[in-house]
């Protein structure tokens, strides 16, 4: 089977595409023919290596040859303790795990997928399970009336949070690149902002912030806070993650404003309810671009410049 691989950590043309032999699934795993894998910024990260928690597991090189972890395709094959599916079924998942979505065959734990609803294509449905379960859980408690920033709103998780903050009744600030200002207004945010002509604060304070490229310090966050206010990152280099999990939890504890890390569940039961609502149109799915196996080099370009509006998918096979 054709797969992208790499052996170091580095730019996107350290990747290469091989011939490898198809796997055979152990006794909880489930062999999947790709149909389509979503790109998501984890797949950069690792790409790159950076940041630093991007490496674990494979501090001097890679754990895992073949990036790609939010796949959509077919049962090719089961292991003997398997029970959820068979070969056949349309199933689509987070593979966080084991990774290998860019290839024509990948092994996925069973506790990782989920059945494809048959009024989603393969290439939709693999846009749901990394970002759906991070804007699900980066907008849980959302409530009518607040005024509510996302950061990084432009993306695949931020497209997803958009929408959810607006279905929650709040009034949505989006920032990103000026490149995506009317993308985040066609998907309902009330007001926009280019990162790099206006910072948080030149906005009103904010009841809740969901941060999807964290950058700031802890205390840059809590001045954008109204009081109990509460502001929540997903992801970013190690030197401003750990501040904010440290010195934040202090800040927030003496000002009456909360300010820490989003802890991501991942799973089919964290990112089913969002599939629920795409399938009843009441949220949309984006798809910037969708390239071919062998355009991955590329495709990661585009999502790790910060070019894609919404998500970017790698169609692999025909479905």
């Amino acid at each position: 089977m054709k797969a992208v691989v790499y052996d170091r950590y580095g730019p996107p043309d350290v990747l290469r595409v091989e011939q490898v032999p198809v796997p055979s699934p152990s006794a909880s795993q489930v062999l999947v023919e790709v149909a389509a894998t979503s790109i998501n910024l984890s797949d950069w990260e690792c790409l790159r290596g950076t940041p630093f928690y991007a490496r674990l597991g494979g501090l001097r090189t890679p754990k895992r040859r073949t990036l790609g972890s939010d796949i959509a395709g077919r049962v090719a094959a089961v292991g003997d303790a398997v029970t959820r599916f068979g070969v056949g079924d349309a199933v689509y998942g987070d593979n966080l795990q084991l990774l290998g979505g860019f290839a024509e065959y990948t092994l996925v734990p069973e506790s990782a997928l989920a059945h494809k609803p048959k009024e989603l294509t393969f290439a939709a449905a693999a846009t749901i399970p990394q970002a759906g379960a991070i804007a699900l859980q980066g907008t849980a408690g959302f409530s009518a009336g607040q005024r509510v920033l996302i950061n990084g709103a432009g993306g695949g998780s931020g497209a997803f949070a958009i929408q959810l903050a607006k279905r929650a009744g709040v009034h949505v600030t989006g920032i990103d690149n000026a490149g995506k200002l009317e993308f985040m207004r066609s998907l309902g945010a009330d007001e926009v902002g280019d990162y790099a002509r206006q910072d948080f604060a030149d906005f009103p304070p904010f009841d809740r912030i969901l941060d999807l490229v964290a950058t700031r310090s802890p205390f840059a966050c809590r001045r954008a806070l109204a009081p109990d206010g509460r502001y929540r990152c997903v992801g970013g280099a190690v030197r401003t993650l750990l501040p904010i999990v440290t010195i934040g939890a202090l800040v927030g504890r003496a000002t009456g404003r909360r300010v820490g890390m989003l802890a991501v569940t991942q799973g089919p039961t964290h990112f089913e309810p969002l599939t629920e609502l795409c399938v009843a149109d009441d949220v949309r799915i984006h798809i910037d671009r969708t390239f071919s196996l062998d355009e991955v080099p590329q495709a990661l370009t585009y999502v790790g410049e910060g070019r894609s509006l919404g998500k970017v998918v790698v169609a692999i096979a025909a479905g």
